[in-house]
């Protein structure tokens, strides 16, 4: 398999709910722990790719852009997403809305992640033409211009999917929308840290993904009102 067949399959991969998490029942957790740790990068992480600022350089010229698929600090992984796989009852869902930026011709935060039911507000503060073309699957794929006097996009998504989002105007410009059947879901910061909480005590089988390099899993057990320790290590591939 190809390097870039290997990607789209795991995002593929990930997109898919398992059945126990169709069945996810939400309500009041009492005495609740947490589940919390870090993403390492195995290996040599290679330089970040500086990438090619083509058009509206006066607008996305303004500081330079490298590739935002692959950012490893000191050995941590950055923007890999951790789920709990498994888990049939938790915390209410809060389906807010959350914000995808486009300022300086790049999506800010490069993964952003949210349950299924969330409102994307999609901003454009540039002043110039953004297109946000989304390569869905399980939801109805978006292909949208968004020129300069409208400021904000909204888009709901409905089912969990791991969806990549590209700009048609500014072919450098790639990101991600995460939706998960559940709440329990977090982006590893710059430190690759990540942090569940109010987390039914109980087993759980947690999930990290990355766009570039797969997967990977780990059971852990949670007790009521601790925090449960677990670290994850992806190769490149």
């Amino acid at each position: 398999m190809t390097k870039f067949g290997s990607i789209v399959l795991s995002a593929a991969i990930f997109a898919l709910p398992t059945s126990s998490m169709a069945q996810y029942k939400a309500g009041d957790v009492k005495d609740g722990g947490s589940i919390s740790g870090t993403v390492k990068f195995k290996g040599t992480a290679p330089a970040p790719k500086k990438l090619d600022v083509s058009k509206d350089k006066e607008v996305c010229g303004k500081s330079p852009k490298v590739d935002q698929s692959l950012v490893v600090n000191n050995g941590n992984l950055a923007n890999a997403v951790v789920t709990i796989t498994d888990i049939k009852t938790g915390k209410k869902i809060d389906a807010k809305k959350v914000t995808l930026d486009q300022k300086g011709c790049e999506y800010q935060p490069h993964v952003l992640a949210f349950p299924v039911g969330t409102t994307v507000e999609i901003l454009n503060p540039d002043g110039i033409l953004h297109n946000v073309h989304s390569y869905s699957k399980a939801n109805s794929p978006f292909n949208m211009a968004q020129p300069k006097f409208k400021k904000t996009l909204d888009v709901k998504i409905d089912k969990p999917e791991a969806i990549e989002v590209k700009c048609d105007v500014h072919g450098w410009m790639q990101g991600w929308l995460v939706a998960t059947e559940s709440p329990y879901v977090a982006v590893t910061d710059n430190s690759g840290n990540f942090k569940l909480t109010d987390v039914p005590a109980g087993n759980y089988t947690v999930e990290v993904w990355h766009e570039k390099l797969g997967k990977n899993t780990q059971k852990v057990t949670v007790k009521g009102k601790e925090d449960a320790k677990v670290s994850f290590e992806l190769a490149g591939k």
